[in-house]
């Protein structure tokens, strides 16, 4: 519901999705899509499904469950498959069919966007390129993701989120000081490719309410990873090196995590005069005055001393006291650093609602994790809980007029799994 307690349909009511993609980067897009109301249909291999749906453990036990759909891994559900496919539709069909190419060139025809992540080269091999999408439905709007984008010496190479991390100069500056590489524990460049995806289906739906013009949209992970690089970037546009810095910050300072008596803090002092606050808050009015760090130029170039004074100082009381005194008391921009768990759950989270429940057809009730945008006048969220596989293929071949032999028949060709 809308901010302000009104209900005004959602941003993308009426707007369907043909999702042909796999795993994150194209999943998360159309997830972010779902959550505003688009309507996106699924399209899995039979039998198998999103190779998401085999990623684990952990695997939640369905057995017993009999009703349309099922898991695709012989170990259950994948709650990991949940976090990125809440609120959309499941269909299978065998796109090495003539029978099943027909039904998903129906799917299109009817569709505003459609999503592919295959190597550069196989949607024209199937015979699902923007071409021949064109050619049934001139309006749609068609979202085509790689690894390299569809030109350069790379574009024929697979990738995944790991070799984007390493070859985007992620991993170059992530870790400890003088410590090995290290990938950032989120699929990152995933989530930017995706992020970056469903801004430009938006930007082009929009363009095609006023020019009445469908289009593509192409990008490579590695492109749409090289725009976060900015601090490190600007670094090396005036010839410095960038560095793994651990939790350091390579301009700003204080603005890393300290060790408490318990567990770290995280410092984040964005100007002088929450510099200066700080130190008059911890006791250490001095640490102002001192040449070494007088200012944030000079608290850079002496990152080493200036962390030694902080964390004597920090190690002298809980992550929670200093908190509770400088966060809560002070306003000034510390917090602790929480595990996974603890990000879910918490009093902020949970005023905010930003975790909430799901009714999930054979596990019952699930948690799912809502999306930041809150308008004042329009709804967004899940309103469904993420489909078994081939949970709707019958009701979305209904929906397109298919008699019920003719689903048999697709059926006996292979199209579609039995039931």
């Amino acid at each position: 519901m809308g901010t302000d307690g009104t209900n005004s349909g959602r941003l993308l009511d009426g707007i369907t999705v043909v999702d042909l993609t796999t795993f994150v980067t194209g999943g998360f897009a159309t997830l972010m899509l779902a959550n505003q109301g688009a309507e996106v249909i699924k399209v899995e291999r039979p039998g198998t499904g999103d190779d998401s749906r085999h990623s684990g453990p952990p695997f939640v036990d369905v057995e017993g469950y009999d009703g349309p759909g099922r898991a695709a891994s012989k170990h259950g559900e994948s709650p990991y498959f949940w976090t990125v496919n809440y609120g959309k539709r499941s269909v299978e069909l065998n796109l090495k069919t003539d029978e099943g190419l027909e039904v998903l060139f129906d799917l299109i025809e009817e569709a505003d966007v459609v999503f592919e992540n295959f190597r550069p080269g196989t949607a024209e091999r199937l015979g699902i390129a923007y071409e021949d999408v064109r050619a049934v439905n001139e309006d749609a709007i068609y979202c085509s993701i790689s690894a390299f984008g569809e030109s350069g010496p790379w574009s024929r190479r697979p990738g995944y989120d790991l070799l984007v991390q390493g070859m985007s100069g992620i991993m170059s500056v992530t870790g400890e000081e003088g410590g090995d590489p290290v990938k950032v524990g989120l699929p990152q460049t995933d989530l930017i490719t995706a992020m970056w995806a469903a801004f430009g289906v938006v930007g082009a739906l929009y363009r095609r309410e006023l020019t009445g013009e469908g289009d593509r949209i192409e990008l490579g992970m590695l492109d749409a990873a090289l725009p976060w690089l900015t601090k490190q970037a600007g670094k090396t546009f005036v010839g410095e090196e960038p560095e793994r810095m651990g939790t350091k910050d390579p301009v700003l300072a204080p603005y890393q995590s300290y060790p408490t008596a318990d567990g770290y803090l995280n410092v984040a002092c964005g100007n002088q005069k929450l510099w200066e606050e700080l130190c008059e808050e911890i006791g250490r009015g001095e640490l102002a005055d001192d040449p070494r760090f007088e200012s944030n130029a000079d608290r850079v170039g002496n990152m080493d001393e200036l962390e030694e004074e902080l964390s004597a100082t920090f190690t002298e009381r809980t992550t929670d006291e200093w908190v509770e005194q400088l966060a809560e008391d002070a306003g000034l921009p510390v917090g602790p650093v929480f595990d996974v768990d603890e990000a879910l759950s918490n009093e902020q989270v949970e005023a905010r609602g930003v975790v909430g429940t799901l009714e999930h057809p054979a596990v019952g009730e699930i948690p799912s994790i809502e999306h930041p945008l809150n308008f004042s006048n329009v709804d967004s969220g899940f309103e469904e809980a993420p489909p078994l596989l081939g949970e709707d293929t019958d009701a979305v071949l209904d929906e397109l007029g298919y008699s019920r032999e003719r689903i048999e028949e697709l059926r006996t060709s292979g199209a579609v799994p039995d039931e």
